[in-house]
C-alpha cells in the first residue's frame, strides 16, 4: 500500500497560506510522499524571496529526504505571457524566468507554463497570440535547457490554446522537442474535451498527468469523486498509452490532509489505478 501511494504526487496547492515550503514537504513526506509539484507563491515558495542560502538549504531537505522535486507550478491567473500588453508580457516572461532559475537550483525537472489567456470578452487573433507564445518560448525554453529544467506547457480551459488538439498544434509548429506537455484531467472536463482523447492526443509530449475533480458548471480542482472526471477511463487511457510516470494530485481543498489521502483511497479502489501504481 506504500508503494502504491508513492506513485501518486502531491501539489502543494492547499498549502500555500499555511506551509513555507521546507515545512510542508516535510509534513507531506511524513505521511509516505516522496514526489513533489511545489507552487509559486510569497510565503509558500517564491524566488524573490529565496536566496542561494535559503535555496541550498531546500535542495539539502529535498536530498536528504530522498524526496523528488518534479515540477514547479506557477499559478497561471496571475501571469500571462500572450497578453496584449508589451509590459505584461515582459512581467510575466520575466517571473516565468526567476522559476525557471529556482527550478535549476532545486533541482525540479520542470516548470509548469501556461499559454496565455485572452480577453473572455472579445478575444484576441489566434495568430497574434500565438505569435507572443512563440516569443516567450522562444526565451524560456534556452534558458530552461541552461538551467538543466525544461518547459511544461498545460492545457488550461481559460487558455487560449484550451484543448489537446490545439495545445499540440501550436507546439509541433513551433518544432522544439524540448518542450513537453502536463496534460490535467480537471480542465480538460471544464473545457468539455474528453480527456481519454486528450491524452491520446498529447501522449508524444506528455510529461506529467494533473489529477483533480471537477464539474462542468463551476470550475474546481476538487477531491476525486466529487465531480464529473471519469477517472476509470482516465485510468485505461494511460494504460493504453504507456504512461508509467507519477501521477500528480492536484487537489485545491480547505481540508487537504483529509481530502488528499481520501482522493487516493478512491482511485485506488480501482484495479486500473492499483494496477498502474504498481508498474510506476
Amino acid at each position: 500500500m506504500v508503494e502504491s501511494v508513492r506513485y501518486f504526487g502531491i501539489n502543494t496547492y492547499s498549502y500555500i497560506y499555511s506551509h513555507a515550503a521546507g515545512p510542508c514537504l516535510e509534513a507531506l513526506a511524513a505521511r509516505g510522499h516522496t514526489h513533489f509539484e511545489l507552487m509559486m507563491y510569497p510565503g509558500h515558495a517564491w524566488p524573490q524571496d529565496m536566496d542561494a542560502r535559503a535555496r541550498q538549504r531546500l535542495r539539502r531537505a529535498i536530498d536528504a529526504g530522498g524526496l523528488t522535486l518534479g515540477t514547479l507550478n506557477m499559478p497561471n491567473v496571475d501571469v500571462n505571457i500572450a497578453a496584449a500588453a508589451p509590459a505584461m508580457r515582459a512581467l510575466s516572461g520575466a517571473h516565468l524566468k526567476r522559476v525557471i532559475s529556482l527550478a535549476g537550483d532545486l533541482g525540479a525537472a520542470g516548470v509548469v507554463v501556461g499559454p496565455g489567456k485572452p480577453n473572455p470578452l472579445f478575444p484576441g487573433p489566434v495568430d497574434q497570440m500565438t505569435g507572443w507564445f512563440y516569443q516567450a518560448l522562444d526565451v524560456l525554453v534556452p534558458l530552461a535547457e541552461r538551467a538543466g529544467t525544461r518547459v511544461l506547457v498545460e492545457n488550461m480551459p481559460f487558455a487560449f490554446l484550451p484543448r489537446a488538439d490545439q495545445l499540440m498544434a501550436a507546439l509541433d509548429a513551433y518544432g522544439s522537442d524540448a518542450i513537453g506537455v502536463v496534460y490535467d484531467v480537471a480542465n480538460a472536463v471544464f473545457a468539455r474535451e474528453d480527456p481519454v482523447a486528450g491524452l491520446r492526443r498529447v501522449k508524444a509530449r506528455l510529461a506529467l498527468v494533473h489529477l483533480s475533480d471537477t464539474g462542468t458548471d463551476s470550475y474546481r480542482h476538487a477531491p476525486v469523486g466529487t465531480g464529473a472526471v471519469p477517472f476509470d477511463r482516465v485510468a485505461r487511457a494511460l494504460d493504453d498509452i504507456g504512461y508509467r510516470d507519477v501521477a500528480m494530485l492536484e487537489i485545491v481543498s480547505p481540508a487537504p490532509d483529509a481530502d488528499i489521502p481520501a482522493s487516493i483511497d478512491r482511485l485506488l479502489a480501482d484495479g486500473a489505478w492499483r494496477a498502474l501504481a504498481a508498474a510506476a
